[in-house]
């Protein structure tokens, strides 16, 4: 004897409760409701909307195993219209479980090129910012896109996060920083995919000139290393954050903190070391491991 099926009235009692919970933002109560309702009906003509939605909550929850199982369900359902959402949503969590011939054909489906290979994606999207930690220090940093929705973090963040961080962004951008005519996009964390060894430490540089200053930055670069002026910070509310900001260069000079993104004390002083000899008037002391700084927003 089959299990008992829902009838037409429940049936309709459990949409409407998963449809009142997303309503609420209650992303638990709305899958669950939804999954139930695919349980017994996978292919009905409100199916491919719940797959969808299911998956997407799953997403919100940070739900990984779930949000790539429904959204594989999902996609199955969706055809192949390029800039479906359904494909976005699958290429981020088949990403977070590094399952990447389903990341690669989802990437495609949507309508994005990638360069050859079958392994992890390690392409050029170009410079663009992240909000690290939305909903708590909110920490906007400058990443190198390598897919299209991993960026690696190029900043020295001020809060506890580190330099060389590979983090998974949302599609839809949440604010602009515009430097000088060109505008880069805010993408919002979803996730950290993977840590940095790359400690942060704090020193007093004098730098006599603004060409002292770039020089220093120069020379951690070099290294494939980052500089941060500690008075870089800047601090906005959310809803300046989540719209459109200039950033504008100015290197000041003399006496300045700086916060330096290395691996370990030893190379942070030989670059010093080596910047320091490297022009007169340059010097720098005082290095230490950095202490918390939690900011609302940067840069």
């Amino acid at each position: 004897m089959g299990e008992a099926r829902l009838t037409r009235q429940e049936v309709a009692a459990l949409l409407e409760r998963g449809e009142a919970a997303a309503e609420a933002q209650d992303w638990a109560l709305a899958a669950a409701c939804y999954e139930e309702f695919l349980a017994e009906h996978p292919d009905s003509r409100y199916s491919p909307v719940l797959w969808f939605d299911a998956a997407l909550y799953h997403k919100f929850l940070r739900n990984w195993d779930k949000a790539y199982e429904l959204g594989k369900q999902a996609a199955a359902r969706a055809g192949d219209g390029e800039g479906d959402p359904v494909y976005w949503n699958l290429g981020i969590a088949a990403t977070m479980l590094r399952d990447w011939p389903t990341a690669r054909e989802a990437w495609s489906k949507f309508g994005i090129a990638l360069g050859p290979g079958s392994g992890e994606i390690q392409d050029d999207f170009g410079v663009a910012c992240v909000r690290l930690d939305p909903d708590g220090a909110a920490e906007v940093v400058w990443v190198h896109r390598i897919c299209p929705t991993r960026g690696r973090v190029l900043s020295v963040p001020f809060t506890d996060r580190r330099f060389g961080e590979i983090v998974v962004h949302d599609g839809a951008p949440n604010g602009e920083r515009r430097v000088g005519e060109d505008a880069f996009p805010v993408f919002d964390e979803l996730a950290l995919w993977r840590s940095s060894d790359t400690a942060t430490w704090r020193a007093q540089v004098t730098a006599p000139g603004e060409a002292d200053m770039d020089a220093l930055s120069e020379a951690f670069a070099a290294r494939e290393l980052a500089m941060e002026p500690a008075d870089s910070l800047k601090f906005h509310c959310k809803c300046c954050s989540e719209g459109s900001i200039a950033t504008n260069r100015t290197v000041l000079t003399g006496a300045r903190d700086v916060l330096l993104a290395a691996p370990d004390e030893v190379t942070a002083r030989s670059v010093l070391d080596a910047w320091a000899a490297g022009g007169a008037g340059r010097a720098w002391h005082a290095i230490h491991a950095k202490a918390e700084v939690v900011t609302p927003e940067t840069p």
